[in-house]
């Protein structure tokens, strides 16, 4: 085995996969940009080297740096992890001419499998089905349309290189193509450096399932089963499980042995996932191949009790596979769901900030590799880059963690899903968690009614409004900020210093003022000897502090005992009690007296990044939701629209700037604004 590998890339793969290594004897080597100078997976490797500015262009693109580094650090091994140069076979090339070894696929597999057009045209050759559409050279636009007019809409354009749903648009009519095209083309040329596209048939409510395989230098190859990916925002995946829900065994046979026969055809070795559109009949089309370890394999670990990274290193060292394919099986049912720091509410629109506050819920030990034949205990697992008080910065992808669970069927690792996303608290940015758990314990997921639209499909299930927030958790915020009031001023030597609420005559009224997307709240607050009274408009009920530990509260407010977690984030109370997360801003007249500010035609860039085109000029009219220009932030291109029907009347960047987030864009008059 290897003495020493180094990990080509960041977050929690680096992590995992330095576990992995660890438990093995292998020694593991992070690199890091500026950025992730003080990030967890520098912390869990036992060297670290810096390799450039945080721009991944500039560090984790790198190949020259990496390799550098792994050659002065004495790695004999480079692990690419996923995304980033894991399916570089250039990377695959010069780590080989470097005398190091690529823990994945040959270059020669990648290269076969690496452009979509080249692998469907592969798979043509096999005799595997494929979706009907256009995956020759030719990029003119014109000609691209009449391909999309032929195949009939609506179309889904696709990067040839891409994965992770970059680069990819759904196209409903002719008029709609070329803006689609170009802006397809952008993202892709951002994202991997190539602007080559597919045209393909859309289907509608299809199904995304993927085959797990792996080979060996010795011939052999395996697949573990299959994963359902369908539900998606953005054509990238949310949920994950396996196995897929209503796989029937001569499906999964006929999948996974098509997958196998794809593996051989490019002389794979190591991990690889094949894709698969699958309709709801039950027939299926290639979709692509991933030539390296997924974001979601762990579901994959979960059913089969296997360590695939293990594995991974084990064939990269020129072992057999550790199992053959009758030694494989099933075990129960596993889900695995990213936690990204991003707002539903907004479209999934990407979050940074600070990560004030974690709580994750209670993990389970799962040991890979025992007790797989004697089945799993309860499993709850999470894979993650980060900790409380790390940052999730614009350059890099907003994941936070993957939360994992198993359960002896699907029921139960439903139910054990959700109660885990009740108990994953986060403060410091938005998160999709709450939606998340809407997601897990809505009807069509849980009756396993799947397909890639499930989201667009349910938004009014799963975007409810936003509800008032009840009286228990505006008592817990009150008692959150009254208890901290006591505490400050009991130690004061006068007692006008104590904050007790002591008058001579009469009892102390108060009112807090909190409020949230959905309402105001002025809540009166009296004081007594006993504790307190709260009420909303006309009740009033008693409320007393029963436990408080940090942020973790107990009270009893009308008799019942209500618990939950109340944090703060300067003026905002994050209150979690029920499995919900409710945020009250509080309005501290002494803290922003005077403080007001009126910023007409002013339009903000929603957070870092750099300007890709502008579609106005000054003085252009435009209608009430016209795009005005288009950012990059996050891999990803954002559209900013007009608020209102109005005049362009300066643009404040030009194409290639980068800007802040909040930085103001460009100015805008609504109609009926002007002077």
């Amino acid at each position: 085995m290897f003495n020493k590998i180094l990990i080509a890339n960041r977050g929690e793969i680096a992590c995992r996969v330095a576990a992995s290594a660890h438990r093995l004897g292998v020694k593991s080597v992070a690199v890091y940009s500026e950025a992730d100078a003080n990030a967890k997976h520098v912390a869990v490797c036992d060297e670290s080297v810096l390799i450039g500015p945080p721009p991944a262009k500039e560090s984790y693109l790198r190949a020259d740096k990496i390799i550098e580094a792994a050659l002065a650090t004495g790695a004999q091994a480079i692990h690419p992890g996923y995304g980033f140069l894991s399916e570089n076979a250039d990377f695959a090339d010069a780590c080989a001419e470097a005398g190091l070894v690529f823990i994945g696929p040959p270059a020669s597999a990648i290269r076969a499998m690496g452009s979509k057009s080249a692998a469907k045209a592969l798979m043509e050759r096999a005799g595997v089905p494929l979706v009907p559409g256009y995956h020759g050279d030719i990029q003119d636009a014109d000609f691209l349309r009449e391909q999309a007019d032929k195949i009939g809409y609506p179309v889904l354009l696709k990067a040839s290189a891409g994965g992770g749903g970059k680069g990819m648009r759904i196209v409903d009519k002719s008029g709609e193509f070329k803006a689609a095209l170009e802006s397809c083309k952008r993202e892709a040329i951002n994202s991997f450096g190539d602007d080559k596209v597919l045209v393909e048939k859309y289907l509608t409510r299809p199904r995304h399932i993927e085959i797990q395989v792996f080979a060996d230098s010795h011939g052999d190859c395996v697949y573990l089963f299959e994963r359902d990916c369908s539900v998606q925002r953005r054509h990238q995946k949310v949920l994950e499980e396996a196995p897929a829900p209503g796989m029937t065994e001569e499906r999964r046979r006929a999948m996974g042995e098509a997958a196998v026969a794809a593996a051989k055809a490019v002389g794979y070795v190591g991990a690889g996932t094949v894709e698969f559109i699958a309709n709801q009949d039950g027939s299926f089309y290639f979709m692509e191949m991933n030539t390296r370890l997924q974001v979601e394999h762990p579901v994959t670990e979960m059913i089969t009790g296997q360590d695939l990274v293990e594995w991974q290193l084990r064939v990269a060292f020129g072992g057999a596979l550790p199992k053959r394919q009758n030694e494989l099986a099933i075990h129960g049912h596993a889900l695995e769901a990213r936690i990204y720091a991003e707002n539903p509410e907004k479209g999934f629109l990407p979050s940074i900030g600070t990560l004030r506050h974690v709580q994750t819920p209670p993990a389970v030990t799962f040991e890979l590799g025992d007790g797989a034949e004697a089945g799993h205990p309860a499993a709850v697992r999470i894979d993650s880059g980060v900790r409380a008080g790390d940052a999730i910065s614009p350059f890099y992808d907003p994941m936070v963690a993957k939360l994992i669970v198993w359960g002896r069927d699907r029921d139960e690792a439903l139910a054990r899903m959700a109660l885990a996303l009740a108990e994953y608290q986060v403060v410091g940015l938005a998160t999709n968690i709450a939606f998340l758990k809407r997601l897990v314990e809505s009807q069509p997921f849980s009756r396993a009614d799947l397909d890639t639209g499930l989201i667009e499909r349910h938004q009014a299930a799963l975007f409810p409004p936003a509800r008032p927030a009840p009286l228990q958790v505006l008592g817990l915020a009150a008692a959150r900020l009254l208890s901290a009031e006591q505490a400050q001023g009991a130690d004061g030597p006068a007692p006008w210093a104590h904050a007790s609420g002591w008058r001579m005559n009469s009892a102390l009224q108060r009112a807090l003022d909190f409020a949230d997307e959905a309402n105001s709240y002025a809540v009166r607050v009296g004081y007594s000897h006993a504790g307190w009274t709260v009420g909303l408009g006309e009740g009033t009920v008693a409320m007393t502090l029963v436990a408080r530990d940090g942020g973790q509260l107990t009270i009893k407010l009308d008799g019942a005992t209500v618990r939950g977690t109340v944090v703060l984030a300067a003026d905002m109370f994050h209150v979690f009690t029920g499995g919900a997360h409710y945020m009250l801003a509080y309005s501290n007249p002494l803290a922003h007296a005077g403080e007001a500010e009126a910023e007409g035609g002013r339009l903000t860039a929603p957070m870092p990044g750099k300007i890709v085109a502008l579609l106005v000029e000054p003085g252009n009219t435009v209608e009430k939701g016209a795009p005005l220009l288009i950012m990059e932030a996050m891999k990803m291109e954002h559209t900013i629209a007009a608020p209102a029907s109005g005049t362009v009347e300066e643009l404040l960047y030009a194409v290639g700037d980068q800007v802040a987030d909040g930085d103001q864009l460009l100015v805008f008059t609504a109609l009926g604004q002007a002077d």
